[in-house]
């Protein structure tokens, strides 16, 4: 299956095959601009999207100065978290350059110095530091830092650690709702935090499952943590978290802070998303990351729409 993610081949495989052969150079095509650019992973910046949460569920949305706040907090994470991915680039490079697809990335291809990668790296988590604490707030600068360090943390070696791998990642994601909220001046509801990290853990055991069948089809190994999970022990997770995930948020619906009840109007979206999610993983083996999937699949772009809009009338116009 074609993938709109996939990292693609800067230049044309050799006659008779699909791929360049694993140990012959990728020749550099990207410009060095283009080339940091793509190292940051602008497209997994969807991610952040997480720190608007307390900002919607608050009833604040219609507040200009909670917007700006909420939006310079977005800005924080989407470069500390760029930042996160050159230092993870820098330690999987000779990983990466074994990788059938990694491989392309501009660091494991060359197109993009080692030299310049630890430079900018630095200079993004800086900035995203200093633009928290001069024009949101103390408490969000030092959670953006904490970002990072757990960032630094997971490529350095939590990210081979079995199950806690993906923990980590969901406390990331809960971070992320944590210092929306506080930027906003807004009380994060325990339930909000718990089915965030519910719904980080869904998406972080079904990303590993489709890392675990990707290396299986391709007999390549990039990631050493995927040797201790096999596919039942994931599909068992991955139907323990789903339950969890539908289940509080539910509960989360059904009293809700500010509306109590009438948020159980956003259930449908959210529990077509899950499931549309694990059709395109499983029924259509799709191995996009999750920004592509949410993002370009017409199924997830139609089930998000609802969400917001649900939300939107639950809270804002019906209110």
């Amino acid at each position: 299956m074609e993938t709109i993610t996939s990292e693609q081949p800067t230049v044309a495989g050799p006659a008779g095959g699909d791929d360049l052969a694993m140990d012959e150079p990728v020749v550099p095509r990207r410009s060095p601009l283009r080339a940091a650019v793509k190292t940051g992973r602008p497209q997994e910046w969807i991610k952040n999207l997480f720190v608007f949460a307390g900002l919607l569920f608050s009833g604040k949305f219609n507040q200009s100065h909670e917007v700006l706040e909420a939006t310079l907090t977005f800005v924080s994470f989407c470069l500390i978290s760029s930042a996160g991915y050159y230092v993870n680039d820098l330690i999987d490079v000779e990983l990466d350059r074994k990788h059938p697809k990694k491989r392309f990335r501009p660091l494991a291809a060359r197109e993009l110095s080692e030299g310049t990668a630890k430079a900018v790296a630095p200079l993004l988590a800086a900035v995203a530091v200093g633009l928290a604490f001069a024009t949101i707030g103390w408490e969000v600068g030092l959670m953006v830092i904490g970002y990072g360090i757990a960032q630094m943390a997971y490529s350095l070696g939590l990210k081979q650690i079995v199950i806690v791998d993906v923990m980590t990642l969901a406390g990331l994601f809960i971070l992320r709702v944590a210092a929306g909220a506080v930027a906003v001046d807004a009380h994060a509801s325990e339930w909000l935090l718990l089915c965030t990290g519910m719904i980080a853990l869904f998406l972080g055991f079904t990303k590993r499952r489709q890392e675990a069948v990707s290396e299986l089809h391709e007999g390549s190994s990039s990631r050493p943590v995927l040797e201790h999970y096999s596919l039942p022990f994931l599909d068992q997770m991955v139907a323990m978290v789903t339950t969890g995930t539908v289940i509080s948020y539910s509960i989360y619906a059904v009293d809700s802070p500010l509306v109590g009840n009438q948020m159980m109007w956003t259930i449908p979206p959210v529990v077509y998303c899950i499931f549309r999610y694990l059709y395109l993983i499983y029924d259509r083996a799709d191995d996009r990351s999750i920004a592509a999937m949410v993002s370009k699949d017409k199924g997830m772009i139609a089930g998000a729409a609802a969400f917001v809009l649900t939300a939107f009338a639950v809270l804002y116009l019906f209110n």
